[in-house]
């Protein structure tokens, strides 16, 4: 299978693509991965929009977006952009756009870049399925021609950049119709824009495939770069996960799905999209891309000189043997690391979900309780919870009188030596050198789980190329993913993991993860005792939860917040997430506005979208069920809906 898609699997390499100029900052080629943010103002308030600029540019922001419904806000840019260069600002502004081509031709005149969206700057949404002959989808393409191509020559005059951004929540009827709601389609929809630039020898393009849904967002990215490699194109790319969310899920899924492609050396810029102001952004973002300013530098990683075993532009979860509870048709398994604590209580486990009750003599356990725990050499003297496994050093293991729900963790040398073994379980930790010299020696043991290790600065690249040379050896043993961070901090850990080791479940690689960020010996304890566990573990599921993997909370795809957003979205989501944060598997979309609401809510158990000023109407999945209500009463609306249609449990029901 040819690759396409990236330089290599095995080396860090930048996609090379051409460069576009945007004011005064160009993207692309060998220009440095570029930060971008979009405003949350209204855009008529020319002041708030500018002063709110001004923080984003402050905080490292390269490109800022503001959002022109209309052409009356399209108009409003030139007082903006006029305002920040008088303060001394000359960062490019970016106009977005839906729905209004005449607001983008205006716009084009005003600033250095223009966004338009292929789903709804030509066709509007009905959600109609319409059984397209050829000759009938030539005479819709030729409609969009004539409706896009006067933009196109504006841009080119005034030598304006354009990004043509597909968004997997928005694509048009047609679109659906004719490929479906998938990354094909999405591809296809900008595609179908670029060509028309490309025929009026326009080429100052960006383009973009964000969703929601991680999954479907890498595999658009990776097909895109197939597709234009195919057509001799190499247009910069627009990295974003739409609809992120707040707080650590929002960050996590943002890591998972950006972090994924530019550890394949893809994206040219990038905007981290949050349900918080958008200053808050930028850190983020500028942690994600920093990674990568030297990493060609990394340890070489063996070549492979075999057909990629997979198939990176469709997901299939890696066919693995049955050992307990791993592996097969099992939901990943959690690893909890407690090897450096010299003792261990039944509160020590209270971080990573489990809830000892002394009155009650009980475990209680939480929807993100982990799985296994492993304890090293230190010897755990007290019942442990029937749904938990301990994971001990070999030796210490083979001396525990009773082994009842205890496994051992062997490295490669000592597994091949070992007289005592696990009739169950044996952990088998393996780098790459021991994978390709030992010759798979434990391929046919039925009671193996394999803990990947890697100290590779790139090594999200050569724990794919472990997997890939399993499935080149069929050799079907489950595989937990490991990896230890040091000396960095909780978000940065948040990061780096959710991109390591998120990037390998997207490829269907992992039935397990043992994530760790053990403190510096002698450092300031500066958390709660059992803080730090507890971040770790809810950093665990949530990768899984971002690639979705595991569910085990309720997922909120929640906008970021512009100038078309008719509600204090970040209180909102906070008001929804309080009374629904329980509610294990449920996945409610909060959108501030129409544009891309119905169709980001595809896969949304329920929906909460402005409508208008202090009005929501709110969805089941796709169908609307209630319009115009007062946004005062709304969450309580929602709540109502949730329990008409019997996804609702109170809180207790779940102790």
């Amino acid at each position: 299978m040819n690759l396409l898609y990236c330089n290599s699997l095995t080396h860090y390499s930048r996609y090379k693509t051409r460069v576009v100029n945007i004011g005064d900052i160009p993207l692309g080629g060998d220009n440095p991965i570029r930060v971008q943010s979009m405003t949350t103002t209204d855009t008529m308030d020319t002041i708030a929009t500018v002063e709110q600029s001004i923080r984003m540019i402050n905080a490292g922001c390269e490109y800022v977006r503001i959002t022109a419904p209309s052409v009356t806000e399209a108009q409003n840019l030139e007082k903006i952009k006029k305002e920040l260069r008088a303060r001394g600002y000359t960062t490019p502004i970016i106009a977005d756009i839906h729905f209004t081509p005449n607001a983008a031709e205006l716009a084009a005149r005003i600033v250095e870049k223009v966004r338009v969206n292929p789903g709804n700057y030509a066709d509007k949404k009905k959600f109609e399925s319409i059984d397209y002959k050829d000759d009938a989808y030539e005479i819709e393409l030729e409609r969009i021609r004539k409706r896009f191509t006067p933009l196109v020559k504006i841009c080119k005059e005034y030598g304006t950049a354009m990004r043509i951004g597909t968004n997997h929540g928005s694509l048009s009827d047609r679109i659906l119709s004719r490929y479906g709601d998938t990354p094909q389609g999405m591809v296809e929809s900008a595609l179908e824009f670029l060509r028309i630039c490309e025929d009026n020898n326009y080429y100052n393009i960006v383009l973009s495939m964000k969703a929601s849904n991680t999954l479907v967002m890498v595999e658009a990215y990776r097909l895109l770069i197939q597709k234009m490699n195919a057509s001799g194109m190499n247009y910069p790319l627009h990295l974003g996960v739409t609809e992120a969310g707040e707080g650590e899920d929002g960050r996590i899924k943002s890591a998972v799905g950006i972090g994924s492609l530019l550890e394949d050396g893809i994206g040219d810029t990038i905007r981290v999209s949050l349900t918080e102001e958008p200053e808050f952004e930028i850190p983020i973002a500028k942690s994600l891309v920093e990674r990568y300013t030297n990493r060609a530098s990394h340890k070489a990683i063996p070549e492979f000189n075999f057909e990629l075993p997979y198939n990176p532009y469709e997901f299939k979860k890696r066919v693995t043997n049955q050992i307990l509870n791993i592996g097969e048709h099992n939901v990943p398994r959690v690893i909890a690391d407690f090897s450096d604590k010299a003792n261990i209580t039944p509160a020590t486990f209270f971080a990573v979900g489990y809830n000892y009750s002394v009155p009650m003599d009980k475990w209680n356990l939480t929807d993100q309780a982990c799985d296994y725990i492993f304890v090293g050499d230190t010897k755990v003297d007290f019942e442990i919870p029937g749904t938990l496994g301990l994971i001990y050093n070999s030796k210490t293991w083979e001396s525990l009188k009773n082994k009842t729900r205890c496994y051992p963790l062997f490295n490669t040398k000592e597994f091949l030596q070992a007289k005592n073994k696990s009739t169950e379980i044996n952990f088998v930790s393996v780098d790459i050198d021991d994978l390709i010299t030992q010759h798979l020696a434990f391929e046919n043991d039925n009671t193996v789980v394999l803990v990947f290790e890697t100290s590779n600065e790139h090594g999200m690249a050569e724990q794919r190329r472990m997997f890939m040379e399993l499935m080149q050896n069929k050799c079907d043993a489950p595989v937990i993913i490991k990896r230890n961070y040091k000396n960095v901090s909780e978000e940065t850990f948040q990061l780096h993991s959710a991109t390591d080791i998120g990037a390998l479940f997207l490829d269907g690689f992992g039935d397990g993860v043992w994530v760790n960020c053990p403190r510096p010996k002698g450092s300031v304890q500066q958390l709660p005792p059992g803080r730090g566990a507890r971040n770790i573990n809810a950093t665990a599921f949530g990768i899984l939860q971002a690639t979705r993997s595991r569910i085990s909370k309720t997922e909120y795809i929640s906008c970021p917040s512009c100038g078309r957003t008719l509600f204090d979205l970040q209180e909102t989501t906070q008001k929804i997430r309080t009374r629904t944060d329980h509610l294990k598997g449920l996945k409610i979309g909060i959108m501030g506005c129409i544009v891309n609401g119905p169709g980001e809510m595809a896969d949304a158990d329920y929906g909460y979208v402005g409508t208008g000023v202090g009005k929501i109407t709110l969805y089941k999945g796709q169908n609307v069920v209630e319009r115009n209500v007062n946004s005062e009463n709304a969450v309580d609306a929602l709540i109502e809906l949730i329990k008409k249609n019997g996804d609702w449990v109170e809180k207790e029901e779940r102790l």
